[in-house]
């Protein structure tokens, strides 16, 4: 798609500043990658040093179409033809007062990220969405994601309104943990192991057992299940599957803890196959005695502490 000049009052009619104080933009490219921005990390804005979509507030006066068109190409230079309303973002806080509401609009964009100037931020990055579990993301830009998974044609009522989504804003006396399932599939003395692929975001070429992280409103045990088929395509019934180590994590590099939750299956039923050649290249059983070089280094911790019947490890974790 080639960038021209539009004027915003063509865009779909939209709700005046006092309706929607602020606009984002969804735009995704011919590969199914989110253009994302990552925002300064020390300024009084909302969620700092976060990955988010460009936007803004709206201007008094202005239709949430303008202020996203004013704030492309404020920010970026960018005007975008097609821009439909997708869905609505409302904030909540604890007590479940609206705190912000946000109008996403959705839009399509091929053009590499380097070529695009970017006059506020830090930095512009297409990303999948599978890679958006390894950053630090703005709460409600990763429900959008999600539900532009779910749904990523523009659903709107009679009346060009489109469906919202309420994101609670976490108070500042809680922390959150991102949850982690991990399969340790044992065969004859040898586990499981696939070697991540070379441009993976997260431990390129090393070798890591079958993985990932759970969904909204998905178990650990439910998750567990999902990741085995769609990794490998080996069936495995959650009744099957047994907790057997607990890893409590914290890197440097991410504010959220990670609670990695190793589950051991006792049959399973297939073969393993490479369902996902993007982000794993061939699977292989490993004797335990004698596990890889390029091993996710918390994994050969777990798979250790497993072997001496530990259920519980920290790591990163200071007194």
């Amino acid at each position: 798609m080639t960038d021209t000049d539009t004027d915003a009052d063509s865009l779909p009619s939209s709700p005046r500043t006092m309706d929607v104080p602020g606009t984002a933009a969804l735009l995704v490219d011919a590969c199914g990658r989110y253009l994302l921005h990552l925002r300064d990390a020390n300024k009084p804005i909302w969620s700092p040093g976060t990955w988010g979509l460009i936007g803004g507030g709206t201007e008094p006066g202005e239709t949430c179409a303008q202020c996203i068109a004013r704030e492309l190409r404020e920010e970026t230079g960018l005007t975008v033809p097609g821009l439909t309303p997708f869905i609505t973002v409302e904030t909540v806080d604890a007590a479940g007062t609206l705190k912000d509401r946000v109008l996403v609009y959705r839009g399509t964009l091929n053009r590499p990220a380097h070529e695009i100037p970017l006059h506020e931020g830090i930095q512009l990055r297409w990303t999948h969405p599978d890679e958006t579990a390894y950053m630090t993301m703005d709460p409600g830009t990763a429900v959008v994601i999600h539900e532009h998974q779910r749904h990523p044609h523009p659903r709107t009522d009679s009346g060009g309104t489109p469906p919202t989504v309420r994101v609670r804003q976490e108070g500042e006396h809680r922390e959150r943990s991102i949850v982690g399932a991990h399969l340790v599939l044992v065969r004859d003395g040898a586990v499981l192991l696939g070697k991540r692929h070379p441009d993976s975001p997260f431990a390129p070429s090393t070798w890591h057992v079958p993985a990932g992280h759970r969904e909204p409103g998905e178990s650990a045990l439910a998750c567990m299940v999902r990741e085995a088929s769609e990794e490998t395509g080996i069936t495995i019934e959650a009744r099957d599957l047994s907790l057997v180590h607990t890893l409590d994590q914290r890197n440097p590099w991410s504010p959220f803890p990670r609670l990695q939750l190793f589950f051991a299956a006792s049959r399973w039923r297939g073969e393993p196959r490479v369902l996902e050649p993007e982000r794993c290249t061939e699977w292989r059983w490993w004797p335990l005695d004698a596990l890889p070089d390029r091993l996710v280094e918390y994994t050969r911790t777990a798979l250790a502490a497993i072997a001496c019947g530990k259920s519980y490890t920290d790591l990163g974790w200071t007194e």
